[in-house]
């Protein structure tokens, strides 16, 4: 398996599809890369010299930030929105949709398990 940026990519599949394996990649960025580095998209990831691997993980190193430090970035992004107390920073706090989604009856995703609450006894049972 090539390795490219830290990420065991799958030897089986064209090169534009597994570069995508590679968190902050997808087709289109793929597409790119490799146009820039002039290789053919239909090429297996395993038939690729060093020297074209070498070329790629350039590119990608030079352009792109990608896998921890995306992720690192994004992680800073949110806790920066918390910390300024904004409107997305107060969502991301409680656990809800950030970009206005209704939450009345869905967002169980985000919300979690529904948590029931008992009812109120009917007038009925008192007597």
């Amino acid at each position: 398996m090539p390795r490219i940026t830290g990420v065991d990519i799958p030897n089986e599949k064209k090169i534009w599809i597994s570069l995508t394996y590679i968190p902050g990649i997808g087709k289109y960025t793929s597409a790119q890369i490799l146009k820039e580095a002039k290789i053919e998209t239909d090429v297996k990831a395993n038939k690729l010299t060093e020297d074209e691997l070498s070329r790629i993980t350039q590119i990608i190193d030079r352009n792109y930030i990608v896998g921890g430090q995306l992720r690192r970035q994004v992680s800073q992004n949110i806790a920066r929105l918390r910390e300024i107390a904004c409107y997305r920073g107060l969502r991301h706090r409680r656990g809800l949709p950030v970009r206005g989604q209704c939450t009345q009856s869905n967002a169980r995703t985000r919300k979690g398990p529904r948590k029931t609450v008992a009812g109120k006894k009917s007038v009925k049972e008192t007597r």
